[in-house]
Protein backbone atom coordinates (compact mmCIF):
# COMPACT_ATOMS: atom_id res chain seq x y z
CA UNK A 1 0.00 0.00 0.00
CA UNK A 2 1.20 3.47 -0.85
CA UNK A 3 2.30 5.39 2.23
CA UNK A 4 1.06 8.97 2.19
CA UNK A 5 2.97 10.88 4.84
CA UNK A 6 2.16 14.45 5.83
CA UNK A 7 5.09 16.34 7.32
CA UNK A 8 3.20 18.68 9.58
CA UNK A 9 3.88 21.27 12.23
CA UNK A 10 1.93 24.49 12.59
CA UNK A 11 5.16 26.27 13.56
CA UNK A 12 7.40 27.68 10.85
CA UNK A 13 11.15 27.29 10.63
CA UNK A 14 11.29 23.71 11.94
CA UNK A 15 13.03 22.30 8.81
CA UNK A 16 9.86 20.65 7.54
CA UNK A 17 10.57 21.37 3.87
CA UNK A 18 14.21 20.37 4.23
CA UNK A 19 13.15 17.05 5.73
CA UNK A 20 10.59 16.43 2.98
CA UNK A 21 13.15 16.86 0.22
CA UNK A 22 15.93 14.89 1.90
CA UNK A 23 13.80 12.02 3.17
CA UNK A 24 12.30 11.72 -0.29
CA UNK A 25 15.75 11.58 -1.83
CA UNK A 26 16.91 8.77 0.46
CA UNK A 27 13.68 6.85 -0.13
CA UNK A 28 14.27 6.90 -3.88
CA UNK A 29 17.86 5.81 -3.31
CA UNK A 30 16.32 2.72 -1.71
CA UNK A 31 14.48 2.08 -5.00
CA UNK A 32 11.13 3.50 -3.90
CA UNK A 33 8.92 5.52 -6.23
CA UNK A 34 8.53 8.90 -4.54
CA UNK A 35 6.22 11.85 -5.11
CA UNK A 36 6.76 15.10 -3.20
CA UNK A 37 3.68 17.27 -2.83
CA UNK A 38 4.20 20.97 -2.11
CA UNK A 39 1.11 22.19 -0.28
CA UNK A 40 2.66 25.38 1.08
CA UNK A 41 1.89 28.66 -0.75
CA UNK A 42 5.42 29.80 0.07
CA UNK A 43 6.53 27.09 -2.39
CA UNK A 44 9.88 26.52 -0.71
CA UNK A 45 9.92 22.86 -1.70
CA UNK A 46 9.22 23.78 -5.31
CA UNK A 47 12.13 26.22 -5.20
CA UNK A 48 14.47 23.76 -3.46
CA UNK A 49 13.72 21.24 -6.21
CA UNK A 50 14.90 23.67 -8.86
CA UNK A 51 11.65 25.06 -10.27
CA UNK A 52 10.63 28.72 -10.34
CA UNK A 53 7.19 28.96 -8.70
CA UNK A 54 6.25 32.30 -10.24
CA UNK A 55 6.64 30.85 -13.73
CA UNK A 56 4.32 27.91 -13.15
CA UNK A 57 0.88 28.27 -14.71
CA UNK A 58 -0.54 25.03 -13.30
CA UNK A 59 0.12 23.80 -9.76
CA UNK A 60 -1.45 21.60 -7.12
CA UNK A 61 -3.84 24.47 -6.44
CA UNK A 62 -5.60 23.80 -9.73
CA UNK A 63 -6.35 20.24 -8.64
CA UNK A 64 -8.00 21.53 -5.47
CA UNK A 65 -10.17 24.17 -7.09
CA UNK A 66 -11.09 23.02 -10.59
CA UNK A 67 -13.14 20.09 -11.84
CA UNK A 68 -13.11 18.32 -15.17
CA UNK A 69 -16.89 18.11 -15.13
CA UNK A 70 -19.29 20.14 -13.03
CA UNK A 71 -21.65 17.16 -12.78
CA UNK A 72 -19.32 14.56 -11.28
CA UNK A 73 -16.81 16.99 -9.66
CA UNK A 74 -13.88 14.90 -10.85
CA UNK A 75 -10.72 16.80 -9.87
CA UNK A 76 -8.25 17.89 -12.48
CA UNK A 77 -5.12 15.69 -12.63
CA UNK A 78 -2.32 16.71 -10.33
CA UNK A 79 0.48 18.40 -12.31
CA UNK A 80 3.65 16.38 -11.85
CA UNK A 81 7.25 17.18 -12.75
CA UNK A 82 9.27 13.98 -12.92
CA UNK A 83 12.92 12.94 -12.73
CA UNK A 84 14.09 15.64 -10.31
CA UNK A 85 16.86 13.97 -8.30
CA UNK A 86 15.04 10.69 -8.91
CA UNK A 87 11.75 12.00 -7.50
CA UNK A 88 8.50 13.43 -8.83
CA UNK A 89 7.14 16.78 -7.65
CA UNK A 90 3.68 18.31 -7.57
CA UNK A 91 4.65 21.99 -7.35
CA UNK A 92 3.10 25.02 -5.71
CA UNK A 93 3.20 28.80 -5.87
CA UNK A 94 1.55 31.76 -4.17
CA UNK A 95 -1.66 31.00 -6.04
CA UNK A 96 -2.25 28.23 -3.53
CA UNK A 97 -3.29 30.94 -1.05
CA UNK A 98 -6.26 31.69 -3.28
CA UNK A 99 -7.02 27.97 -3.45
CA UNK A 100 -7.22 27.86 0.35
CA UNK A 101 -9.75 30.69 0.33
CA UNK A 102 -11.74 28.84 -2.33
CA UNK A 103 -11.86 25.74 -0.10
CA UNK A 104 -13.70 27.63 2.65
CA UNK A 105 -17.01 27.27 0.80
CA UNK A 106 -16.14 24.46 -1.61
CA UNK A 107 -18.22 21.29 -1.94
CA UNK A 108 -16.56 18.22 -0.43
CA UNK A 109 -13.56 20.29 0.56
CA UNK A 110 -12.30 17.75 3.11
CA UNK A 111 -11.58 15.08 0.53
CA UNK A 112 -10.51 17.17 -2.45
CA UNK A 113 -6.81 16.37 -2.07
CA UNK A 114 -7.56 12.73 -1.33
CA UNK A 115 -9.68 12.47 -4.47
CA UNK A 116 -7.04 14.24 -6.58
CA UNK A 117 -4.42 11.71 -5.46
CA UNK A 118 -6.60 8.68 -6.11
CA UNK A 119 -5.83 8.27 -9.86
CA UNK A 120 -2.05 8.32 -9.31
CA UNK A 121 -1.66 6.72 -5.91
CA UNK A 122 -0.62 3.33 -7.33
CA UNK A 123 2.20 4.96 -9.26
CA UNK A 124 4.15 5.65 -6.06
CA UNK A 125 5.39 3.82 -2.99
CA UNK A 126 5.67 7.01 -0.94
CA UNK A 127 3.89 10.36 -1.24
CA UNK A 128 5.34 13.02 1.05
CA UNK A 129 3.20 16.11 1.67
CA UNK A 130 4.99 19.29 2.72
CA UNK A 131 2.23 20.99 4.72
CA UNK A 132 2.10 24.74 5.35
CA UNK A 133 3.08 26.06 8.80
CA UNK A 134 -0.50 26.61 9.90
CA UNK A 135 -3.62 24.86 11.16
CA UNK A 136 -5.63 26.05 8.14
CA UNK A 137 -7.54 24.20 5.45
CA UNK A 138 -4.49 23.20 3.42
CA UNK A 139 -3.05 21.37 6.41
CA UNK A 140 -6.46 19.88 7.17
CA UNK A 141 -6.99 18.41 3.68
CA UNK A 142 -3.43 17.04 3.86
CA UNK A 143 -4.20 15.17 7.08
CA UNK A 144 -7.42 13.82 5.57
CA UNK A 145 -5.50 12.52 2.54
CA UNK A 146 -2.58 11.04 4.50
CA UNK A 147 -2.31 7.74 6.30
CA UNK A 148 0.65 8.87 8.41
CA UNK A 149 1.93 12.09 9.93
CA UNK A 150 5.61 12.80 10.61
CA UNK A 151 6.21 15.68 13.04
CA UNK A 152 9.39 17.79 12.90
CA UNK A 153 9.98 19.61 16.19
CA UNK A 154 12.66 22.25 16.56
CA UNK A 155 14.71 21.73 19.70
CA UNK A 156 13.50 24.96 21.26
CA UNK A 157 10.99 25.33 24.09
CA UNK A 158 8.49 27.41 22.10
CA UNK A 159 8.28 24.85 19.30
CA UNK A 160 8.00 22.01 21.79
CA UNK A 161 5.22 23.70 23.74
CA UNK A 162 3.15 24.19 20.59
CA UNK A 163 3.13 20.48 19.80
CA UNK A 164 0.17 19.88 22.10
CA UNK A 165 -1.99 22.01 19.78
CA UNK A 166 -0.76 19.96 16.84
CA UNK A 167 -1.71 16.69 18.53
CA UNK A 168 -5.18 18.01 19.33
CA UNK A 169 -5.60 18.82 15.63
CA UNK A 170 -4.55 15.30 14.66
CA UNK A 171 -6.96 13.83 17.22
CA UNK A 172 -9.81 15.91 15.80
CA UNK A 173 -9.09 14.66 12.27
CA UNK A 174 -8.93 11.05 13.50
CA UNK A 175 -12.30 11.28 15.23
CA UNK A 176 -14.22 11.90 12.02
CA UNK A 177 -12.44 12.79 8.78
CA UNK A 178 -9.64 10.20 8.76
CA UNK A 179 -9.93 7.45 11.37
CA UNK A 180 -6.94 5.59 9.95
CA UNK A 181 -4.43 8.43 10.41
CA UNK A 182 -1.38 7.33 12.41
CA UNK A 183 1.64 9.13 13.79
CA UNK A 184 4.79 7.93 12.04
CA UNK A 185 7.04 9.62 14.57
CA UNK A 186 8.68 12.80 15.78
CA UNK A 187 11.90 14.25 14.36
CA UNK A 188 13.79 16.71 16.60
CA UNK A 189 15.43 19.26 14.31
CA UNK A 190 18.03 22.03 14.35
CA UNK A 191 19.69 20.38 17.35
CA UNK A 192 22.89 21.96 18.66
CA UNK A 193 24.48 20.00 21.51
CA UNK A 194 26.39 23.12 22.57
CA UNK A 195 23.14 24.77 23.66
CA UNK A 196 21.76 23.63 27.00
CA UNK A 197 18.20 24.56 25.95
CA UNK A 198 18.44 22.16 23.01
CA UNK A 199 19.48 19.34 25.34
CA UNK A 200 16.63 20.09 27.75
CA UNK A 201 14.08 20.28 24.95
CA UNK A 202 15.27 17.01 23.42
CA UNK A 203 14.89 15.31 26.79
CA UNK A 204 11.39 16.76 27.16
CA UNK A 205 10.41 15.55 23.66
CA UNK A 206 11.50 12.01 24.52
CA UNK A 207 9.71 12.03 27.86
CA UNK A 208 6.41 13.42 26.58
CA UNK A 209 6.01 11.81 23.18
CA UNK A 210 7.76 8.43 23.32
CA UNK A 211 4.43 6.75 24.07
CA UNK A 212 2.76 8.54 21.16
CA UNK A 213 5.21 7.62 18.42
CA UNK A 214 8.82 6.91 17.50
CA UNK A 215 11.31 9.60 18.51
CA UNK A 216 14.03 9.70 15.90
CA UNK A 217 17.59 10.87 16.60
CA UNK A 218 17.87 14.65 16.26
CA UNK A 219 18.78 16.33 13.00
CA UNK A 220 21.88 18.41 13.80
CA UNK A 221 21.90 22.12 13.13
CA UNK A 222 24.10 22.80 10.11
CA UNK A 223 24.46 25.54 7.53
CA UNK A 224 25.01 22.81 4.95
CA UNK A 225 21.25 22.24 4.72
CA UNK A 226 20.71 25.85 3.67
CA UNK A 227 23.68 25.69 1.31
CA UNK A 228 22.31 22.53 -0.32
CA UNK A 229 18.87 24.13 -0.69
CA UNK A 230 20.46 27.17 -2.31
CA UNK A 231 22.23 24.83 -4.72
CA UNK A 232 18.83 23.15 -5.39
CA UNK A 233 20.10 19.70 -4.41
CA UNK A 234 19.58 17.26 -1.51
CA UNK A 235 22.21 17.28 1.21
CA UNK A 236 23.57 13.89 0.12
CA UNK A 237 24.49 15.35 -3.27
CA UNK A 238 25.92 18.55 -1.79
CA UNK A 239 28.02 16.78 0.87
CA UNK A 240 28.06 12.98 0.65
CA UNK A 241 29.90 12.66 3.98
CA UNK A 242 27.75 14.95 6.11
CA UNK A 243 26.97 13.54 9.57
CA UNK A 244 23.24 14.24 9.22
CA UNK A 245 22.93 11.65 6.44
CA UNK A 246 23.09 8.83 8.98
CA UNK A 247 20.06 10.28 10.78
CA UNK A 248 18.15 10.71 7.53
CA UNK A 249 18.78 7.09 6.58
CA UNK A 250 17.59 6.04 10.03
CA UNK A 251 14.30 7.89 9.45
CA UNK A 252 13.90 6.24 6.06
CA UNK A 253 14.28 2.78 7.60
CA UNK A 254 11.58 3.64 10.10
CA UNK A 255 9.21 4.82 7.38
CA UNK A 256 9.85 1.68 5.34
CA UNK A 257 8.77 -0.40 8.33
CA UNK A 258 5.48 1.39 8.95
Amino acid sequence: MTKIIALFNQAGGVAKTTLTMNIGYHLQKCSHRVLLLDLDPQASLTTFMGLEPEKLEITIGNSLTEEEDDEDLTPKPIPIHSAIHGMSLAPSNIGLSAAELFLVNADMRDIRLKDALEPIIKDYDFILIDCPPSLGLLSYVSLVAANYILVPIQCQFKAFAGTNILLKTVARVKRRANRGLQIAGFVPTLFDSRRSQDERTLTAIKERFSKVGTIYPPIPWSTSFADAAEARVPLAIYDKNHKALTVLRNIVKGLENL
